[in-house]
């Protein structure tokens, strides 16, 4: 993938502008530990090739002239986002900020690989007809699968849930669209959302825990995305809690995720009487608002889900000592009847201050959300900072 500043100095100067913009050469230079002439020197070539302006200026305490603020020129780099989910294909529109331009879903018949890719293609081709600037430079597409993947290669090594097993992504897919391809695991493509425009701005090490049909993590650690030796790392849903619990899709028993997903509700709910009929959007407004019976099953399944994952929550905490998790995903609609358990069971079994030290936040943006994030993998290659 071509690298938009090939200076690697320049490139993360400009990551500095894109993630903390508008941001003053004084403060890049701070944060960087450059010298001001450095940075101005770096910034030249920006700014005339139009990848950077100054907009505003801003005032300083003491002697000395205001300062003038840079921003990133967002609308000359177009980026698609692609997430693979079982049912669908999402694929956003956006520009190298990561805002959405545009956004289309289109559900999927089979999930066979070579089928799955033609509507990702497809909608690729759609999205870049919906273009605002026709004339905007397109980066790349990001591709979001829900497994382990080989960034490297740009192959699904295993996606359970699609019956996936060593799928080549990147490959089929950018001789399609004649378009760069990265792929990784939906959440690490999340987690790099977060830290570059989301909950993580300026938090160098913290964890994203999604919540939906399946639960899943990714960890920035120092700055850094941290993937593991081949890309398993923080298979927050796989960790086995409960020996003799249900089974989990993975094969083992008792996981995180066949305890607190959005199907292990469902499942809890059937169980204990509650409708067969009723979707997880069904069994959260049972307990909203449902009668009295059907609201305390709806809520007791609720309970045992955030017990769960309280509990994994916990195991992380113990571990890393993070002072930020965030929860994201579709699942966080219900967070209010399954947050309280969860923060019980956080505080309960963590050990010494390590539940006090960690700060959880709810990103409750759902659409586009995952999609956005497999962007964001593009951006981050186009950039080649050091920072994630």
């Amino acid at each position: 993938m071509r690298a938009l500043v090939p200076d690697q100095t320049g490139a993360e100067i400009f990551a500095q502008v894109l993630t903390a913009g508008p941001i003053s050469r004084t403060v890049i230079a701070q944060r960087l530990g450059l010298s001001p002439s450095t940075v101005t020197r770096l910034l030249s070539p920006l700014i005339e090739g139009g990848y950077l302006s100054e907009t505003g200026q801003q005032s300083v305490t003491g002697p000395g002239r205001p300062q003038r603020l840079l921003r990133v020129n967002t609308e000359q780099h177009l980026v698609v986002g692609v997430q693979i989910a079982r049912t669908h294909v999402a694929a956003v529109l956006t520009d190298i900020g990561a805002e959405q331009l545009a956004r289309l879903v289109a559900p999927l018949d089979s999930l066979e690989p070579e089928r799955v890719l033609s509507v990702a293609a497809a909608l690729t081709a759609e999205l870049l007809a919906l273009a605002p600037d026709p004339g905007a430079a397109v980066l790349g597409i990001g591709v979001g699968v829900g497994g382990h993947v080989d960034a490297a290669a740009g192959i699904c090594r295993s996606a359970v849930r699609l019956g996936w097993k060593d799928v080549d992504v990147a490959g089929p897919l950018s001789a399609a669209t004649g378009l760069p391809v990265v792929v990784d695991n939906d959440v690490n493509a999340l987690v790099i959302a977060e830290r570059w425009f989301g909950e993580g701005r300026d938090v160098d090490s913290f964890a994203v825990v999604s919540v939906g049909r399946g639960v899943g993590g990714a960890l920035m650690l120092h700055g850094v995305l941290h993937s593991g030796v081949s890309g398993l790392a923080v298979e927050f849903g796989h960790l086995p809690i409960e020996p003799n619990g249900p089974e989990c899709a993975c094969g083992n028993r008792g996981c995180v995720e066949a305890l607190a997903s959005s199907d292990a509700v469902l499942r809890m709910f059937r169980e204990a009487g509650g409708s067969a009929e009723a979707d997880f959007d069904a069994v959260t407004e049972l307990a909203r608002s449902g009668a009295r019976a059907e609201r305390q099953v709806a809520r007791d399944a609720f309970a045992v889900a955030g017990d769960a994952l309280g509990r994994g929550l916990a195991c992380l905490c113990n571990l890393l000592n993070l002072g930020l998790i965030v929860i994201a995903g579709e699942g966080t609609v219900a967070y209010e009847y399954f947050g309280p358990a969860m923060t019980a069971a956080l505080e309960r079994c963590a050990v010494s201050t390590a539940a006090r030290d960690c700060v959880i936040k709810v990103d409750e943006a759902s659409e586009g959300l995952w999609a956005r994030g497999a962007a964001c993998l593009v951006i981050r290659e186009s950039v080649r900072a050091r920072l994630s």
